[in-house]
C-alpha cells in the first residue's frame, strides 16, 4: 500500500495588484497540485489556503512564484497586506508604499494572527480602520490607525496612532509595533486585547 503523502498548507494570492484578481496561468499551475475533489478555501485575509506535499515544499513554491502568485506561512503570523484596488492609479494611491510595507511585515511570526490593512484614499475601502493595523493615504502622507476588530458584538474602529506619516516613517512605526507585539504579547493574545492591556502609547514610546 503506497504511503500518504505528508502535506503542509500554505497561502496565496496575486500579490498586491489592481484588484484581487488570479490569470488563467496561475489558477492552472495550482490546479496541477490538486485533485478534482479538493476546494481552494477563501480567507477574509484576500488570501487562498492550498495544501502541498511537503517534500516539494520549496520548488513549488518557486514554481507558484515564477508565474506572480505570493506565498506566505498559515498560522500566526503578520498576514499580507489586505489592499484596496488602486482604483486611481499605482502612484496616486501609493502601491510601491503598499507593496515594500508587505514586503517588510507579511510572514513575520506573532503572538496571534495580525492583519494589517492599506487604503489609497480616504474612502477606505482596504478597511483599515476594522483592522488591527491600518493605513490610509492621505496626499501624499500616510495617516496610522491601530486596534481595529471586525468581529463579535463587541467589534469596533481603530483609532488614530500616527498621522502624515512619511512612507519610511510608516515602515518604521509599523516594524516597531509589530516588533513590540511579538516581544510583549502573550501566546494567542489577540492584538486589540494586547493594545488594552499594553497601552497604544506604549507601542511607539
Amino acid at each position: 500500500m503506497e504511503q500518504d503523502v505528508k502535506k503542509i498548507k500554505i497561502a496565496i494570492n496575486g500579490g498586491i495588484d489592481f484588484g484581487a484578481k488570479l490569470s488563467a496561468k496561475q489558477l492552472i499551475t495550482l490546479s496541477k497540485y490538486m485533485n478534482e475533489n479538493e476546494t481552494l478555501e477563501l480567507t477574509t485575509f484576500q488570501q487562498l489556503y492550498i495544501e502541498i506535499p511537503e517534500d516539494q515544499k520549496e520548488e513549488i513554491i518557486e514554481e507558484f512564484q515564477s508565474v506572480g502568485l505570493a506565498c506566505y506561512p498559515v498560522g500566526n503570523f503578520v498576514k499580507s497586506l489586505r489592499t484596496c484596488n488602486f482604483c486611481k492609479g499605482e502612484e496616486e494611491e501609493g502601491m510601491p508604499v503598499a507593496k515594500e510595507l508587505n514586503r517588510r511585515v507579511a510572514g513575520k511570526p506573532v503572538p496571534f494572527t495580525l492583519k494589517v490593512a492599506y487604503t489609497g484614499c480616504p474612502i477606505g475601502c482596504g478597511e483599515p480602520m476594522l483592522s488591527d493595523i491600518g493605513v490610509m493615504k492621505m496626499r501624499d502622507h500616510y495617516n496610522l490607525y491601530v486596534g481595529g476588530k471586525a468581529k463579535g458584538k463587541d467589534a469596533e474602529v481603530g483609532s488614530l496612532l500616527r498621522e502624515n506619516l512619511t512612507p519610511e516613517e510608516l515602515y518604521e512605526t509599523v516594524e516597531k509595533i509589530i516588533a513590540v507585539y511579538s516581544q510583549m504579547g502573550k501566546k494567542r493574545e489577540p492584538f486589540y486585547k494586547f493594545l488594552k492591556r499594553f497601552g497604544k502609547e506604549q507601542l511607539i514610546s
